[in-house]
């Protein structure tokens, strides 16, 4: 699947995060339609080693069914510092992941980050910008990412503590920030530690796809291995 399609979908796609190739397998095998390639152990957006994401992606892309999957990767919880950015961006484009998640974490200067990623962008790297539900971004922001030609954005919980991230917006909230993403016409993702409990009003925000890692593990613990059992009952709601 392309990533353009993605705000073509009638229904959400389902985001599954892993961090191995047996994982990616198991997701693979209850249908999700983005591999996300994460390491939970290493915090919000974990990076996996980019030795794992090559051989994940290289899985995937000898699947039969591979133009229907998505792979996407994170960058790593770095500062938002370009100079710090641009090698990994480089290194995990080169890895021919799709789409690459970076996650936009407190600054002062969101505009000069932006700007030093937008010669990938006009290169036609697929980019989403990570927003997280703690943090309190400035007005102009989503119209910048906009700008800056990311495909889209994602909201997360940047601290892993349980809480998911209906535990810190109200339904209004959400509702607000699914409108100004629709306005700009960015794609929008939803995660943070959700669960099929959460999904009815994650899917009344009209995302274009819907992520899970601690909501699909055993015991709901992030870090813990993916239960399959628990991905199909989120394939069949969705």
């Amino acid at each position: 699947m392309n990533a353009a399609l993605l705000g073509r979908q009638t229904s959400p796609l389902l985001l599954i995060s892993v961090c191995t190739l047996d994982e990616a397998k198991i997701a693979l095998a209850q249908g999700a339609n983005i591999i996300d390639l994460k390491n939970p152990h290493a915090g919000a957006l974990g990076a996996l080693p980019l030795a794992d994401i090559r051989s994940i992606v290289a899985h995937i892309k000898l699947q039969p069914m591979t133009q229907k999957i998505l792979t996407s990767a994170t960058l790593g919880d770095l500062p938002m510092q370009a100079e710090q950015w641009l090698p990994q961006l480089d290194q995990v484009i080169a890895t021919g992941v799709g789409i690459i998640k970076i996650g936009f974490f407190a600054t002062e200067d969101y505009e000069g980050c932006m700007q030093a990623l937008l010669p990938y962008t006009q290169a036609g790297h697929q980019l989403i910008a990570v927003m997280f539900a703690e943090i309190t971004y400035p007005d102009s922001l989503l119209a910048d990412i906009k700008q800056a030609g990311f495909l889209g954005v994602m909201l997360d919980t940047q601290i892993k503590n349980g809480l998911s991230l209906f535990d810190h917006f109200s339904a209004k909230q959400a509702r607000e920030f699914a409108k100004q993403v629709a306005a700009q016409s960015l794609l929008l993702g939803l995660a943070g530690s959700l669960r099929d409990s959460h999904l009815v009003a994650a899917k009344n925000l009209q995302p274009n796809f819907i992520g899970f890692r601690g909501g699909v593990c055993v015991a709901n613990q992030r870090q813990s291995t993916l239960d399959a059992d628990k991905i199909k009952v989120i394939r069949k709601m969705l």
